[in-house]
């Protein structure tokens, strides 16, 4: 009897070794696969996945500069730099941003105003992985609770930083002017790469006037992050150069002496070294603090500054532009005498007005019944109007113009004063062009008294009286 089996082992014994082959086949496929890609990312591409973990776990980081300081010219310091810690957000290592500053405002305190703030300066960025400000002026207790929170806050950092201050306050806003927050319109005029560790840039007086120099060169260093964008190590360090001090002519202390002589009235006070030419007093009152200004103004601060009737914004040494008066009578007499007007010994009845023709417009001295017979110094003394009226009538109104410009009128007076206006110093030609109108003799008899179209400024009659001080010598 046959036995028969129902297994045809041969026949899976080949179909195994069939199986087994394929199987080999394609495991040393997959093999030669997975080391031809690793031969090729580990060594074709290798540059290029270097550079890419490189930007991934390593960071080019400004070093802000440090700011010139300013002095005056007794070596008081006037403009400095203070230590601060202020908490910011890296939007790159922030998976949500609105929930960060949700866990921040848990911690420490945060307004409306600073988150507002934020969401405005990090649409401002001017690089990747850039970090922005969400609070300035941290306490140590702050800084310590935002330590111990630090593993729920990634990209959140507490950064040391040196703010501008200026410990005089109110007493030197107009002259320095301020620092505050790179806006767009000033981001497309700088050198992006000199303020690539700086938020801030001078805005008005001497920060904004000698900003290339008190700016310094900016530094950088090369950090090591992890994947929550904290820093490990520094790599690298390039140093930042400071910015230059600068010391005024100013000073601080007769500053100060003018402030209390203007008391609460509005008013400004100039004050020029004749012997230099250097602005030693410059005063505009009501001032403002400064310091406001640095970080970010509050709305609300900035709103009762701009609206106040006070106009405490208002720089009036350089930009109050007001008919000078009687101030101008010792220039149109200089004028008289250089042109061949008068004289020493030419003398006038006053009467207390003058007329340019019979029946016409009576032009009033100030003293209702006159001063009687007057020379040149008793006019210059007692300040009579009829004799400039009389003067100014005979004279050429563009001569005046010219003589009296000499001075530093109708013109843009201070080296360094970029907000300085010119004022206004009338001539037949200005009156045409502004006006339309001719020039006529009763607009000569106006500005012979400093009335009329003429409009200076304080900084403007301080020059003047200090280039008629030296004798008609400018410095």
């Amino acid at each position: 009897m046959n036995n028969f089996d129902l297994k045809d082992l041969y026949g899976e014994t080949r179909t195994f070794s069939g199986r087994a082959l394929v199987f080999w086949f394609v495991l040393i496929f997959l093999t030669l696969l997975l080391v031809a890609r690793m031969f090729y990312l580990q060594v074709v591409q290798y540059d290029r996945y270097t550079t890419l973990s490189n930007k991934n776990r390593v960071l080019l980081q400004p070093i802000a500069p440090n700011r010139g300081l300013i002095y005056d010219r007794n070596a008081r310091l006037l403009a400095e730099n203070t230590a601060s810690h202020s908490v910011t957000i890296t939007k790159e290592h922030t998976p949500d941003i609105e929930q960060t500053i949700a866990t921040i405002s848990e911690i420490i305190s945060v307004s409306e105003r600073d988150r507002k703030k934020f969401m405005t300066d990090l649409k401002q960025r001017r690089r990747p992985y850039q970090s922005v400000p969400l609070r300035y002026r941290l306490t140590e207790e702050e800084i310590a609770k935002l330590a111990v929170n630090a593993h729920r806050l990634p990209g959140v950092s507490v950064e040391a930083q040196l703010v501008r201050h200026y410990p005089l306050k109110d007493s030197t806003a107009h002259v320095l002017g301020y620092v505050g927050r790179i806006n767009e319109q000033e981001l497309k005029s700088i050198d992006v790469a000199r303020y690539a560790g700086t938020d801030s840039i001078g805005k008005l007086g001497v920060e904004k006037f000698y900003e290339a120099e008190l700016l310094g060169q900016a530094g950088f260093q090369k950090v090591e992050i992890n994947a929550r964008g904290r820093v490990l190590r520094v790599l690298e360090r390039s140093a930042p150069g400071p910015g230059m001090d600068i010391q005024l002519y100013l000073d601080a202390r007769l500053q100060q002496v003018a402030e209390q002589a203007l008391g609460d009235k509005r008013g400004a006070v100039v004050a020029i070294d004749t012997e230099t030419g250097g602005i030693l007093v410059m005063v505009s009152k009501p001032s403002f603090n400064p310091n406001l200004f640095v970080t970010g103004i509050d709305f609300d601060a900035y709103a009762e500054l701009r609206d106040s009737p006070d106009l405490p914004l208002f720089n009036r040494a350089i930009r109050g532009q007001y008919p000078p008066g009687s101030t101008l009578k010792p220039f149109v007499a200089l004028a008289g005498l250089e042109l061949g007007y008068t004289n020493w010994e030419h003398t006038i009845y006053d009467p207390g007005w003058l007329q340019l023709t019979k029946g016409g417009r009576y032009y009033r001295d100030w003293k209702k019944w006159g001063h009687g017979r007057v020379n040149l110094e008793t006019a210059i003394v007692q300040s009579c109007d009829t004799y400039f009226y009389e003067m100014a009538q005979r004279m050429n109104v563009d001569e005046m113009h010219d003589f009296i410009w000499q001075f530093g009128f109708g013109q843009q007076t201070g080296k360094d004063i970029g907000e300085a206006l010119k004022g206004v110093l009338p001539s037949s030609d200005w009156k045409k062009n502004s006006l339309g109108q001719s020039w006529y003799r009763g607009d000569s008899l106006n500005l012979s008294i400093g009335q009329g179209y003429m409009l200076a400024t304080p900084l403007q009659l301080a020059t003047a009286t200090a280039v008629l001080a030296n004798r008609g010598r400018w410095l």
